[in-house]
């Protein structure tokens, strides 16, 4: 029908940011370069939320209400706990607990793709994206171990 609630309501352009369209990934691409001057890992983590939530939000019930709203919460935790360690001044007191946070989100995930509720495909890029946040993490920590050993030595 028509275009004012009449019938089918009206499509989005679809937009593409990244490289060349991938049919099998979502349709528009988070930017995946630091922009107005984030930190890298800041950018990686709004990356993978930005994929992620919108996923999350469609599980079954049964699921969404238990571990759909942890992961969102954790991915929500880890942001935060990134941004505070931005600006803190011993960072390090604030980066290391985030390394369990990840690995918490690791499992989590992991739990997803054993319960069926996402494909072989999503897990594997959200792995890659998991990843990228874990290994700018690792770095992040070894930098500030580097800047103030006496704090590490506990």
């Amino acid at each position: 029908m028509g275009l004012f609630g009449y019938g089918v309501a009206p499509q989005a352009p679809r937009i593409f940011l990244g490289p060349t369209p991938n049919p099998s990934l979502p349709s528009v691409y988070p930017m995946t370069t630091a922009s107005r001057g984030e930190l890298p890992i800041i950018q990686a983590t709004m990356d993978l939320i930005q994929w992620f939530v919108p996923l999350l939000n469609r599980l079954p019930r049964d699921h969404r209400f238990a571990l759909g709203d942890r992961l969102v919460a954790g991915l929500y935790d880890l942001l935060e706990g990134l941004v505070a360690a931005r600006y803190a001044t011993v960072k390090i007191e604030r980066l290391e607990p985030l390394n369990a946070r990840l690995d918490l989100l690791r499992l989590q995930i992991r739990l997803l793709h054993s319960f069926q509720l996402i494909d072989d495909r999503r897990y594997e890029h959200a792995g890659r994206l998991l990843e990228e946040v874990g290994r700018q993490l690792g770095g992040w920590i070894s930098q500030q171990r580097r800047q103030s050993p006496s704090l590490t030595t506990s």
